[in-house]
């Protein structure tokens, strides 16, 4: 689910304080993003944030995140260049993406990662009970 020897690098990279604020940025704009995410996006819209949170979910290790952002980043182009990146009115009638299991899997990964934070060197104060799930549209 998360790649340690990832999260320890960028410690050893930025340090213990610009870690756990790095992680506050990465959590609030996920939960953002995914709260906005739901059928009236268009495709091209929707490639874009999925694309946004893949490099941002790659950056801290949460590889099973990373892997489902990329394979609806991959469906949602392919949307995209199909119909012109119009709006779909939901997965079961051609919505590239499921919502809720991408909620899910970022969910348990935001969940491993403040776990292994506050484990490990890197805590920063951060602490899994500090965030509640992201509800998207």
């Amino acid at each position: 689910m998360i790649d340690r020897d990832r999260l320890d690098e960028l410690h050893e990279e930025i340090g213990e304080d610009d870690l756990g604020s790095v992680v506050s940025v990465f959590l609030d704009e996920t939960d953002e993003v995914i709260s906005g995410l739901g059928p009236g996006l268009s495709a091209a819209e929707l490639e874009a944030q999925l694309h946004f949170l893949k490099g941002s979910a790659l950056n801290l290790g949460l590889r099973a995140f990373a892997a489902l952002c990329q394979q609806g980043e991959r469906a949602a182009g392919l949307a995209a260049t199909t119909n012109g990146g119009a709006p779909q009115p939901g997965r079961a009638a051609g919505f590239p993406v499921d919502l809720d299991e991408l909620a899910r899997v970022y969910t348990v990964s935001r969940d491993a990662l403040l776990a292994a934070l506050s484990r490990g060197a890197a805590g920063g104060g951060l602490r899994p009970e500090s965030r509640s799930a992201p509800r998207h549209r």
